[in-house]
């Protein structure tokens, strides 16, 4: 029974976030909107047999705070597995740095290509086993930008690239 919490009003949402929540609410989930201003605890988060962590994304500059750093920290104290999608939220893409607070993955399955960041040293505590998946990115738009990715999803859609450390 999955359910959804945001960490940014829906009417702020943009591009493939908003995208995506239109999917999430035609879909009939359950989603939960942030905390309200002002509100300093979140609590915890129900059972679970896992959790996806698809708060935030590339764009990040800077530490999480909010509703966003709250749900990261309610995450972490729950005993359930996480999956990172695309990185964990609160980590750097292009460097690596782990933001206080930073979602710490027993997985990541980051798409198209592993970011920067997902190669660095300071990143292995938090990514947990790292993957890959087909986006559907056409071979020419990699070639275009002159990268060379070869036939990396000739025979699967999803790739591990290996194990880190995690949580």
């Amino acid at each position: 029974h999955p359910a959804v919490w945001l960490s940014h009003e829906a009417a702020t949402l943009q591009g493939a976030a908003a995208h995506q929540f239109r999917s999430l609410r035609t879909l009939g989930l359950p989603i939960h909107p942030p905390a309200e201003p002002g509100r300093e605890e979140l609590g915890t988060l129900p059972d679970a047999d896992l959790i996806i962590d698809a708060l935030l994304g590339f764009g990040l500059s800077g530490p999480p705070s909010g509703p966003a750093a709250r749900l990261i920290t309610a995450a972490n104290a729950h005993s359930a597995p996480v999956l990172a999608v695309d990185l964990p939220s609160g980590l750097d893409a292009r460097t690596g740095e782990p933001y206080d607070p930073c979602i710490r993955a027993d997985a990541t399955l980051t798409l198209a290509l592993p970011k920067t960041g997902l190669l660095a040293p300071a990143a292995r505590p938090v990514i947990g086993e790292l993957a890959l998946t087909d986006i559907g990115i056409p071979a020419e738009v990699y070639d275009r930008i002159g990268v060379r990715v070869g036939p990396v999803f000739a025979e699967r859609s999803i790739v591990r690239v290996g194990k880190s450390v995690s949580r």
